[in-house]
């Protein structure tokens, strides 16, 4: 099963751009970011028409999260659990961050669609919402483990977890993507017993999933690595290969992320 996760900044901006890549690149499953829609809008019919299921979990002008899949989706769950009522508009929950349904291939996987917050600029309250989100997704990433069966954490975690992620990681040091408090909360997802899938492939600096519109980031590959992909042990264990698209930014009217595609016996 090939599964990959997308924030596509826009899906009705880059609809073309989406079901061409799907057309050509014919992913089992897509987990998309920050579609920038409410369900009721969002373009739906011709992705259903390449053989997809849709499940979504809209925000309209912001944030939203989107679950493609050839496989029918099932136990369907929109939101993060533990909302406070304290997040930056009054309530954590108001923000359409996260998606979950099982998938049954060969056997059933759990998909964790996510877009953590920001949380520029740091410090203050947007900072404190995002590090009371990765608690919150901490809390749930415990729960997945204790399940004991093969289930992923995937999208944009707006996170640089290491200097080598970043081609200038100084230009990032007082951003919130960068923070040493980021950076731990991250770890502890890691710790939990969770596999970061690119980086059990690959190592070394230079691999980026993010360049920014501005100052020719892409031409000069000014990139950093903020999307990324947890896997259980159980999943770990059926992982054959994890990369990132990078030539993705480089088509038309593209977004600032690409896809990173994970491939698992499933």
């Amino acid at each position: 099963m090939r599964i990959a996760t997308f924030n596509i900044n826009g899906v009705k901006a880059r609809i073309g751009a989406l079901t061409d890549w799907l057309s050509d690149s014919q992913p089992d499953v897509v987990l998309l970011q920050e579609i920038k829609s409410v369900d009721e809008t969002f373009p739906r019919e011709a992705i259903e028409d390449l053989g997809y299921n849709v499940e979504t979990h809209g925000q309209k002008g912001f944030n939203g999260v989107a679950l493609l899949s050839k496989y029918p989706l099932e136990d369907v769950t929109r939101g993060l659990p533990g909302g406070e009522g304290t997040g930056r508009d009054g309530a954590d929950d108001a923000e359409a961050r996260y998606i979950e349904a099982t998938v049954v291939g060969q056997q059933a996987i759990r998909l964790c669609g996510l877009y953590l917050p920001n949380g520029n600029p740091a410090p203050g309250p947007k900072y404190d919402y995002k590090l009371r989100w990765m608690d919150r997704l901490r809390t749930r990433a415990q729960d997945l483990l204790n399940a004991e069966a093969p289930a992923l954490l995937a999208g944009d975690y707006n996170v640089i977890p290491q200097d080598e992620d970043a081609a200038r990681p100084e230009a990032w040091r007082d951003d919130a993507l960068f923070l040493p408090e980021s950076r731990a909360a991250f770890r502890r997802l890691l710790n939990l017993g969770y596999t970061e899938a690119f980086r059990a492939r690959t190592r070394g600096p230079g691999h980026y999933s993010f360049w920014d519109y501005q100052g020719g980031a892409w031409d000069r590959n000014d990139g950093i690595r903020i999307d990324h992909v947890l896997l259980t042990p159980q999943a770990a264990d059926l992982m054959q290969d994890c990369w990132i698209e990078a030539e993705m930014r480089g088509r038309e009217k593209p977004s600032d992320h690409v896809p990173v595609w994970v491939d698992l016996a499933i």
